[in-house]
């Protein structure tokens, strides 16, 4: 096992955590300049994917050995579904009806992914699966507050993915991926697949209509 597992995957894939703070939509979260149309969406296809998120966080937590490992996951989907409320209020605000989502394709390729991930593999890799999901959203976050939370209709995006209360879930996600997973071409390819699946995913809302 490599205690480092989680921090060298994250320098290994800098090429893909870059090229997402710079798309188009994160940057038009980050300056407001964003058209409604296109977080709407991005809003109901997120709630779609934390559904499919938290379920894979309950699959790992009934498939891990130990009691430690077994609360912490729970404890992680505890969180996704406060994140999944938090995107209720969204959908309030935007006029979205959570109920009539229909997945775009990064969405169910993301999703498929995952659950196919949490289903078949061991512990270790359903972690290592999630983490770019936490991790990048705790980067982007960070970057796009720096300087200050701005003022415009995505300061509350940036609040809560810069704050102090998401960045423990984050470390709570590297410290399972480090005890449970080790560092093979598996684990490689299954953490580097899950951050292109979230340059395809914000790439998609971008391309709305």
């Amino acid at each position: 096992m490599s205690g480092n597992l989680a921090a060298e995957l994250w320098l290994e894939n800098q090429d893909l955590a870059i090229a997402c703070l710079h798309n188009s939509f994160v940057q038009g979260i980050g300056d407001g300049s964003l058209p409604p149309s296109k977080f709407a969406y991005y809003v109901g296809q997120d709630a779609f994917f934390l559904e499919a998120f938290a379920r894979a966080y309950s699959i790992a937590a009934a498939k891990v050995a130990d009691w430690q490992g077994f609360n912490i996951f729970h404890d992680l989907a505890g969180g996704v579904l406060q994140e999944l409320k938090l995107h209720q209020g969204y959908a309030s605000n935007w006029g979205i009806d959570l109920q009539q989502v229909e997945p775009g394709t990064a969405t169910r390729r993301y999703t498929d992914f995952l659950l196919a991930t949490a289903w078949s593999q061991d512990v270790g890799t359903t972690a290592i699966a999630m983490l770019p999901c936490m991790k990048l959203y705790a980067f982007l976050g960070q970057k796009l507050a720096d300087g200050g939370i701005p003022n415009h209709a995505y300061s509350s995006w940036i609040q809560t993915y810069s704050s102090a209360e998401f960045t423990p879930l984050t470390e709570q996600l590297e410290q399972l991926s480090d005890r449970y997973a080790t560092l093979t071409p598996l684990t490689r390819s299954t953490y580097r697949y899950a951050m292109q699946c979230e340059l395809d995913f914000f790439q998609m809302a971008w391309e709305l209509d």
